[in-house]
This record gives C-alpha cells, structure tokens and sequence, in this order.
C-alpha cells in the first residue's frame, strides 16, 4: 500500500465513523425514547407504527451500522446507510426547500440542511468502497490472496 492508498484509507475510515456515528445517535434514541419515535412517524408519515417498532427498527439499525463501521459487506452495508438516510432525506425534502424558514424567532429548518451533506457522504463512501482498504473486507481480501 502507497501513500496515497494510506491516505485513501484514512480518509474513507473518518468519513466512515462520522458518518456512522451521524445516524447511530437516531438509531440508539429509538431505543432509549421509543414514544418520541412513535410521535416523528406519525407526523411525518401519518402511520401509527406502534411501540414495539422502534426498538425493532433501532436494532435493526444498530447492526447495520456496526457492519458498516467495521466495513463489512462494505457493497450492502454502505449501500443501505445511502438508502436509509435517502428516506430521511426525501421526508424532510420541503424543509430543505425553505432553509431560511423563521419561527418565534428560531430558523426551524436550518439544521436539516445537513442532511443533504450527510447523503454526499454516504453516496461518496459507497462510490470510493474499493479504497477503503483499512476495512474488514479488504484485510479478508489480502488474507485469501496471500495463501
């Protein structure tokens, strides 16, 4: 491995963990504040998804991320951050609309701007997987070539 290759690396391994921790914040708070999860599907989809779905739906999270985090099955396990955080992103597509909404003295639609940096960098570290060398899937890779 180059230089270029390490930086490659090390690039993809911190773009990698931020964005992971990104999303696993909202993962863990499924778990930890079920009824609040419950409330955003409701306003946002209309739907009542009931009180055991977002522990279902955190946990199901939770090992995808994990499995992105170590780059594991890096071609499905970073494909579904891109596809999980493009729901999100198609849900609060109107705000993203109107980022310079005020309310009671507050821009209420500010912060969803960084969902569409956060859906670059999902799509980037999806597109750049064949460099992530410092992943689970590469180091498998080397380990069979080398016998």
């Amino acid at each position: 491995m180059d230089g270029y290759d390490k930086r490659d690396a090390l690039a993809l391994l911190l773009l990698r963990f931020g964005l992971i921790w990104f999303l696993f914040v909202w993962a863990v708070n499924k778990i930890l504040e079920p009824d609040q999860y419950v409330r955003l599907w409701g306003y946002f989809h209309g739907v009542d998804i009931g009180a055991n779905m977002p522990y279902y739906m955190g946990s199901a999270q939770i090992i995808v991320y994990v499995a992105a985090a170590i780059g594991f099955w890096r071609v499905v396990s970073y494909g579904l951050l891109f596809v999980m955080h493009s729901v999100t992103v198609y849900v609060i597509f109107p705000s993203l609309m109107a980022p310079f909404v005020i309310e009671n003295n507050f821009p209420v639609n500010r912060n969803n701007a960084v969902a569409l940096a956060a859906l670059g960098g999902f799509a980037a570290l999806w597109l750049l997987r064949r460099h992530d060398h410092w992943s689970l899937d590469a180091w498998l890779e080397r380990r069979k070539l080398s016998k």
